[in-house]
């Protein structure tokens, strides 16, 4: 069996499992052992402005393409120029619909860098807030990487809407916030640890997302 494909199916049916019929999963639900012959693929983004959202935790994989870590980084960066709008609209049908997106890529040609195509699966997850600004996903590249960084371009892609009436609308900009992203030693996820906490106040009962949201401090970054 193609390596994408079981990789695709083990995250998908992971996050399916977690959804049991009641919309998108939470952020908080996510447990790597449930992904753990997924992991070096799998990753977790956090939307931190319109069409644009960056990763928090990484397996080795994705470092492996880019030939260095990607705590921090877009997801556009693992994508030619080109690409990179398309890849802004499919990361807002994510949140926004809130959808699901499967790609098929093909590696970027060059000195260096064989024939190598991958897929990349992206997931939609609640954060604590209770809007969807997470994703789980898988990016996984079956054949040589050769030179890095490898930079795709897409050849593919498929949305699927997920019925979810109780997420919470997103604000034109969604403001960087949430707490740290702890991964168990050794799953192979790297990590990554902004510190954000809320005013006592923002927790009140029958407070909206948005409301908690602005209500936000920063207490320390790492």
């Amino acid at each position: 069996m193609d390596k994408r494909f079981q990789v695709i199916s083990e995250v998908r049916g992971y996050w399916e499992a977690l959804q049991d019929g009641r919309g998108v999963p939470a952020r908080a639900a996510v447990d790597p052992r449930g992904i753990e012959r997924a992991l070096e693929y799998a990753f977790i983004l956090e939307r931190i402005a319109p069409s644009i959202a960056r990763f928090r935790l990484a397996g080795m994989h994705l470092s492996d393409l880019m030939g260095m870590e990607v705590r921090g980084m877009p997801l556009t960066s693992f994508f030619t120029p080109k690409a990179r709008p398309r890849v802004a609209q499919v990361l807002e049908r994510v949140f926004q619909g809130p959808e699901i997106a499967e790609l098929t890529l093909v590696g970027e040609p060059g000195f260096g860098k064989p024939d190598l195509r991958a897929a990349l699966l992206i997931l939609p997850l609640k954060s604590d807030l209770g809007d969807v600004t997470r994703a789980l996903g898988c990016l996984v590249a079956d054949g040589k990487i050769g030179r890095a960084p490898r930079r795709f371009d897409i050849a593919a892609a498929v949305s699927t809407r997920v019925h979810d009436a109780g997420a919470a609308r997103l604000p034109a900009a969604a403001p960087r916030h949430a707490g740290p992203e702890r991964a168990p030693a050794g799953s192979g996820f790297a990590e990554r640890a902004p510190v954000f906490h809320a005013a006592p106040s923002a927790l009140r009962e029958g407070a909206t997302p948005e409301e908690r949201r602005a209500m936000l401090r920063v207490v320390r970054s790492d």
